[in-house]
């Protein structure tokens, strides 16, 4: 939390300069001197409930955004996973609301056996021939098509020829338990 403190200072001189104030105008406005503005804003001051009131009335602001958390590294650290030839790579951190799959399908001489789940499936082939069996069609999806459908239809998906197909993958809770079998939480 002193972290958070730390930056109160300076979130406070944004939000002012934000607003085009200067500090004199500012320390008008709330009822205290520029002197004492200042220092807050250059951390030389500590901040007081009694001290911040007034600043995030005349500026619009509650406290909580002067207290926000630096935004977390946004980088996903997941390990890949290999299974039954497919590589998969979670494009999304652990619990989000999309689960994202960069998803290599190997070359195969036989299709995988076709499933059934709720929910949908989304997905874009960033390389290579992706051989989606969909119910009665058999498709052939190629470098820059994509797919939307209902899961309750049987499908299948494997590499149409010789050479691996890349794919990104979308789906609900149950499609990343069938097509990666990683638990969700």
């Amino acid at each position: 939390m002193s972290g958070d403190l730390d930056q109160v200072g300076p979130r406070l001189r944004a939000a002012r300069r934000a607003r085009g104030l200067t500090l004199e105008d500012m320390a008008a406005r709330a009822g205290m001197s520029t002197s004492t503005l200042s220092r807050l804003e250059s951390g030389k001051r500590q901040a007081s409930l009694e001290l911040l009131v007034p600043l995030t009335r005349q500026l619009g602001i509650r406290i909580d955004d002067l207290l926000q958390p630096e935004v977390r590294d946004p980088r996903v650290r997941r390990p890949v996973v290999r299974r039954d030839g497919l590589t998969i790579a979670p494009l999304a951190p652990e619990g989000a609301a999309i689960h994202t799959y960069k998803i290599t399908y190997p070359p195969v001489d036989t299709l995988p056996e076709l499933r059934v789940h709720d929910g949908y499936e989304w997905l874009y082939v960033l390389t290579g021939r992706l051989r989606l069996r969909l119910g009665e069609q058999d498709l052939v999806l190629t470098r820059g098509e994509a797919a939307e459908f209902d899961t309750h239809v049987p499908h299948a998906m494997s590499a149409a020829g010789r050479h691996p197909a890349q794919v990104l993958s979308i789906f609900n809770g149950e499609g990343v338990r069938m097509h990666t079998h990683l638990a969700q939480p």
